[in-house]
C-alpha cells in the first residue's frame, strides 16, 4: 500500500493506494496518527486507490473518526469504489461518516478549496 497525502487551505488530503488490511492498516494507522499529532484537524480520505479494506482499515477509520468527534475536527471520506463501501455498509459504518463521491465534494465539506 502507498499513501499519498496533499494539502490545500487548512485541510489534508491522504489518499492510500492498494489493499488495507491486517498487514497495511498500520501503515495508515501511524501516518493518520503522526498527522493528528501534528495538529491537522481537517482531513479527508481518499479510497478511490483502494480496492480493498479489511476490518483492520475499519478500526483505523474509526479511531480517526473518534479523534476528531466532538468538535476536534472534520473528517470527509470519499472516492469509495463499490467493494470498499460495501464493506463500510455490511459492517454499519456508512452512517458514522461524511462520505463523498469526490475528493472535490469532500474538500468543500470540510472548508478547503
Amino acid at each position: 500500500m502507498q499513501i499519498a497525502e496533499t494539502r490545500a487551505g487548512g485541510t489534508v488530503a491522504v489518499a492510500p493506494a492498494g489493499r488495507i488490511d491486517t498487514t497495511t492498516a498500520p501503515v495508515l494507522e501511524r501516518h493518520l496518527t503522526a498527522l493528528l499529532e501534528a495538529g491537522e484537524r481537517r482531513i479527508v480520505v481518499d479510497f478511490s486507490g483502494v480496492d480493498y479494506i479489511s476490518s483492520a482499515g475499519l478500526r483505523v477509520m474509526l479511531l480517526l473518526a473518534r479523534a476528531l468527534g466532538g468538535g476536534k475536527g472534520v473528517l470527509v471520506l470519499c472516492g469509495m469504489g463499490d467493494a470498499v463501501r460495501h464493506v463500510f455498509h455490511l459492517a454499519g459504518f456508512l452512517p458514522l461518516f461524511t462520505v463523498r463521491d469526490s475528493r472535490e465534494a469532500a474538500m468543500r465539506q470540510v472548508g478547503g478549496p
